[in-house]
């Protein structure tokens, strides 16, 4: 069970690695990088071509560990137990069960994407260490232990908005998803935007990558980003000669596609003015 990459997915040498790697030594593979760079694409598409059902557990800053094993509905059996329903007798019917339940109970080999773990609170990695380790988990309300049937392929990502914890990250081989360069990047859009021009396609993304360089840029557009742009640039049917900056402005065409606040559209505002006082 070797992850080559997919047709709709560019996948380097080093992050095939990585997947391998963490299937060989069955343990979690943690995914950072920028937002944008396609970590929660990974885990589709590493469920795409192993042939595996993907189980999605998408992280918030609500989300608490116990969530991913299951939920007991007390209120909900009381409120069953006032009005006599039969159903009050078996507690099972009164709990939910979470995504690594789902994944544990499952017959064959599924992947399970915990997206965005570094949205919860800080307790929240270290709150699954064991389960996530040992497989298994213990249901108090009915005294039965959880075991999964087949260890599935676990891919957790994250966008370092805070540390994870030494202990959590011992347990997870590790990957960082570098920002792609140029080539790279073109065989990306290559297969979102197949036969796009390539003089329109290099002038656009020497600009991308010029604004990404500016220095004191707030947010620095993604991958994704990027994509939407040249879509948006396809759709308006604009070739290189349309990416032509002309002097008024420090502004791409369609700006709004890659620069997504306003610290960050004066701040090239203010450089096509200095600029111009310049000339």
């Amino acid at each position: 069970m070797k992850f080559q990459g997919t047709k709709d997915y560019v996948a380097t040498d080093d992050l095939k690695i990585a997947v391998n790697a963490a299937v060989t030594l069955e343990r979690p593979l943690l995914v950072k990088g920028e937002p944008g760079t396609g970590k929660t694409e990974l885990a589709r598409q590493v469920s795409d071509a192993l042939g595996l059902r993907m189980i999605e557990w998408n992280i918030k800053s609500t989300t608490r560990a116990q969530q991913g094993l299951y939920e007991y509905d007390a209120v909900n059996r009381l409120r069953d137990s006032q009005l006599g329903d039969e159903r009050v007798h078996d507690v099972k019917n009164y709990i939910r069960k979470g995504k690594l339940w789902q994944a544990f109970e499952a017959d064959e080999k599924v992947v399970l994407l915990i997206d965005e773990i570094d949205k919860a609170d800080i307790e929240f990695p270290n709150d699954l260490l064991q389960e996530l380790d040992k497989m298994e988990f213990f249901v108090y309300e009915t005294g039965e232990t959880i075991r999964a049937r087949q260890r599935p392929i676990v891919i957790i990502t994250s966008n370092n908005e805070k540390e994870l914890p030494d202990a959590f990250l011992r347990r997870c081989f590790f990957h960082y998803i570098q920002f792609p360069e140029m080539e790279t990047l073109k065989q990306i859009v290559e297969v979102h935007h197949p036969g796009i021009k390539q003089q329109l396609l290099t002038t656009a993304l020497t600009q991308f990558y010029e604004i990404r360089d500016q220095q004191g840029l707030k947010k620095k557009p993604s991958t994704s980003e990027v994509l939407d742009w040249l879509k948006l640039l396809l759709a308006e049917d604009m070739d290189a000669e349309d990416l032509a900056k002309d002097g008024a402005s420090a502004l791409p065409k369609l700006h709004g596609a890659l620069l997504k606040n306003e610290q960050d559209v004066h701040l090239f505002e203010r450089l096509a003015f200095m600029a111009r006082r310049q000339r």
